[in-house]
């Protein structure tokens, strides 16, 4: 073997090692953020869940008795996880992270809980891309405007009161950002219509199931 296909061979070889050193040490790293990342979503999750359902309603673990949902039509993605509560065995709440497709500037991600009766328990912002100062608005800690929702139902208001002040419904707008409150009172009026349509299915089935929805919630009466 001459010299030269030695020093090639020799310097393939050194490649390919430094190759698997690096593979290895990527794996390694890997390994060893990978819980610490999924133990930390873990926690986000469950302290999101606690701001819109009260620890006091249930004695289960939702985010354990959780089920897919792919149902774009209703809750603005393609697939959403929902949580569910319940408490002696009975469900109380069911929790869904749904989105508001059509923000001003982008899509807004919520956390929406409805209760057994299908009242609103909580509803919170989770991600937006809104204006500061104007869309922003919609974060809890910018305004009391997300409380609104609390209580409320599919009846209260009225169908055709689903909507902002400036489209003749019951909930304000902000000054110069109309589209911002629009796009997350739709949101929260599916995800309250898909409770009333689609509710009992969703409870009744086994934990870590996927259900697919393909129909399409029916838009509101025009306000009066």
């Amino acid at each position: 073997m001459s010299e030269g296909l030695r020093e090639s061979l020799r310097a393939g070889a050194q490649l390919a090692l430094a190759g698997l050193a690096a593979a290895l040490l990527l794996a390694g790293t890997w390994a060893l953020t990978h819980a610490r990342i999924a133990e930390s979503e873990q926690r986000a999750r469950r302290e999101a869940l606690q701001i819109v359902l009260p620890a006091t309603l249930h004695d289960n673990d939702p985010i354990a008795e959780a089920v897919q949902v792919q149902a774009p039509a209703w809750l603005g993605q393609p697939s959403s996880p929902v949580y569910r509560a319940r408490r002696g065995g009975e469900p109380v709440a069911l929790v869904f992270e749904a989105t508001a497709p059509d923000g001003y500037a982008g899509p807004i991600r919520l956390l929406v809980a409805v209760d057994q009766a299908g009242r609103v328990l909580g509803v919170r912002v989770t991600a937006h891309t809104e204006t500061p100062g104007l869309g922003d608005d919609i974060e809890a800690g910018r305004s009391d405007w997300i409380t609104r929702f609390s209580g409320r139902a599919l009846g209260d208001p009225a169908p055709s009161r689903w909507r902002v002040a400036r489209d003749g419904g019951d909930f304000p707008q902000f000054a110069g950002a109309t589209l911002t409150p629009r796009a997350v009172v739709a949101a929260v009026r599916r995800a309250l219509q898909f409770v009333a349509t689609h509710g009992e299915a969703v409870r009744a089935a086994e934990a870590g199931a996927t259900l697919s929805f393909d129909d399409a919630p029916a838009d509101p009466p025009p306000a009066r």
